[in-house]
């Protein structure tokens, strides 16, 4: 198993690699060339701002078993069909159950805004968030720690 973060816009980047870091779990982190990453663990792969190249990356890399870290529906329902696992940064997993739903939440909010219709404003990130997604993640990892 190894961790892939897409990296472009990800807050729980420090915490991934904390972990991923003490377990010694190969990590992959993915961004396009707008955003440089410095950590001390991990390999770190900077791509084109082309369109969606990140998530190309991530696909082509990724493994049955793997756990990717995103926020992106699109690719959480790819990598998923891969056999792979998709953790939000909330730290909650896209699963076959709620895959299908979400990426209809992420269409009907893409024609709203074509319609230029607005949503109600989203929370700010908070504490509690990063919380919930190293626990999430700590408990993952535990449970596959002897496949590792």
């Amino acid at each position: 198993m190894k961790i892939l973060v897409d990296a472009d816009g990800c807050p729980v980047r420090k915490i991934v690699v904390r972990i991923a870091k003490a377990e010694n779990i190969p990590l992959f982190i993915v961004s396009n060339i707008h955003h440089e990453i410095d950590e001390d663990y991990g390999k770190i792969i900077t791509v084109d701002a082309s369109f969606d190249e990140a998530d190309h990356v991530i696909v082509s890399h990724t493994e049955k078993g793997d756990l990717v870290v995103t926020q992106d529906y699109g690719l959480a329902s790819l990598v998923i069909s891969k056999g792979a696992f998709a953790i939000h940064q909330d730290g909650w997993f896209y699963t076959e159950d709620n895959i299908e739903g979400l990426l209809m939440k992420r269409y009907l909010g893409q024609k709203m805004r074509r319609a230029n219709k607005r949503f109600s404003s989203i929370p700010k990130r908070n504490k509690s968030n990063d919380e919930a997604f190293e626990k999430a993640l700590k408990r993952f990892v535990f449970e596959r720690k002897d496949a590792l």
